[in-house]
């Protein structure tokens, strides 16, 4: 262990050793690492947002994609309105306050509409989308979610304030389709805020100026909030990340100041061979062992173990997909 409390992690992109999802876990790899010592953990406080994912598959094929995801995917399967109305109604007797939905990209599920207006006539929900053409094709389908009880709003990838640099890795002609579905939802009356890539020793506040620059020259109001993500690799990957130890949590000796730590309030519905199944959050589905059951409530009761390499970034950078809605 360094002086730091962390322990770094073998060679940059060693694969993560595959784990029998039907197993028991490996004790020792799951509490301690690789040198011995005792992990970093958060045990839950109440579910707060409830994260359902879409399925892998995509419209687009990001090599930079932290799922993995591409057209026809199924690493994920796509999850249908059914599937979900159990773990919608379980939420809202826990007190969930929010929904929020990933992918993959949600729009090219054939049921994710009839899923957001199921959801949002419960309670609040919060969609990321890449804002493509798949979007405006189902502008129809979603302009009447306006008319529903609780709000549905929307992030939309806009990697940079570029198009060159954000096509490079999106395709031609993203940047625009992203930047229309911006101002077209903007205009309707829906809430929507941008991710996009954290740069080494950036300047955000340059960075985003030129974001509102690009706004300002589409007729996009330049109050849109920003959430910047670091690179969190592909699936089954490490990124050399140091591991969090029990010691570096004294960083957050308090429960309120792990709350930004997704895993204390959140959890993430996958589909699986198994059926839907509740993970830890947004970041670790290529993790079996971060599979804490089959029912939400059965998930609140786990401790989760830092030991993805993914939960570096939320120590260091405060990283959360979530957003209030």
């Amino acid at each position: 262990m360094t002086s730091t409390g962390f322990v770094q992690s073998p060679s940059k992109n060693a694969r993560i050793p595959a784990v029998n999802i039907v197993s028991p876990r490996h004790v020792d790899s799951w509490t301690h690492t690789r040198g011995g010592d005792p992990r970093g953990f958060i045990d839950a406080t109440r579910l707060r947002e409830l994260w359902i994912h879409t399925g892998t598959a995509c419209n687009l094929a990001c090599p930079f994609c932290l799922e993995g995801s591409r057209p026809g995917d199924t690493r994920i399967p796509a999850i249908t309105l059914e599937e979900l109305k159990p773990f919608i109604h379980e939420a809202v007797d826990m007190g969930v306050e929010q929904f929020s939905f990933t992918g993959g990209e949600p729009f090219v599920i054939r049921d994710f509409v009839n899923i957001l207006d199921y959801a949002s006539r419960h309670k609040p929900c919060f969609v990321l989308t890449n804002g493509t053409r798949v979007l405006m094709q189902r502008a129809h389908q979603i302009l009447p979610l306006l008319d529903n009880p609780f709000s549905v709003s929307f992030r939309i990838s806009l990697d940079y304030p570029d198009a060159v640099r954000h096509d490079a890795g999106r395709g031609e002609g993203s940047f625009a389709e992203s930047l229309q579905s911006i101002r077209w939802l903007h205009e309707q009356g829906f809430k929507v805020s941008v991710a996009r890539q954290m740069q080494a020793d950036e300047n955000s506040g340059a960075i985003e100026a030129q974001y509102r620059d690009v706004f300002h020259q589409h007729d996009i109001p330049q109050a849109v909030a920003f959430t910047a993500f670091p690179d969190f690799g592909v699936p089954g990957t490490e990124d050399g990340s140091p591991e969090v130890t029990e010691n570096c949590m004294e960083k957050y000796p308090t429960t309120q100041s792990r709350e930004h730590f997704m895993c204390t309030h959140t959890r993430m519905l996958i589909n699986t061979e198994r059926g839907v199944r509740v993970y830890a959050c947004t970041l670790v589905d290529d993790d079996p062992d971060y599979d804490l059951g089959g029912t939400l409530a059965e998930s609140m009761e786990t401790r989760i173990m830092l030991r993805h390499h993914r939960c570096f970034s939320c120590y260091r950078f405060g990283a959360s997909c979530s957003a209030p809605v």
